[in-house]
């Protein structure tokens, strides 16, 4: 399936890790799963996404040691969750609009 996700990543990627802290790798992972494997982004989609919304102040990171490797830990922050709510809504609001058209 191909599917374009590049105006939804953002939302895509704070709903993975509204579930809890991750590493980049796992993000991935549960995107691709939760997707059923209709989404399987490339680190270099996914990493500087994650760094955007770094900076955005929606997501925030610290290092840890995971599996005897140093991994970024990625979560969620306050402004996150707000992104998040609006994402949610926007994407409500047009699956009904295009429901409504293929149903007619």
């Amino acid at each position: 399936m191909d599917v374009p996700v590049r105006d939804h990543l953002d939302g895509l990627l704070l709903a993975v890790l509204a579930a809890g802290p991750a590493h980049g790798y796992a993000v991935i992972e549960e995107l691709r799963r939760r997707s059923g494997d209709a989404f399987d982004l490339p680190e270099g989609t996914v990493y500087p996404a994650l760094h955007r919304l770094e900076h955005a102040g929606q997501v925030a990171s610290r290092w840890a040691t995971v599996a005897g490797r140093r991994r970024r830990i990625y979560r969620l922050t306050r402004k996150g969750r707000s992104a998040l709510a609006r994402e949610r809504r926007e994407w409500a609001g047009f699956a009904e609009a295009v429901e409504a058209v293929l149903r007619a």
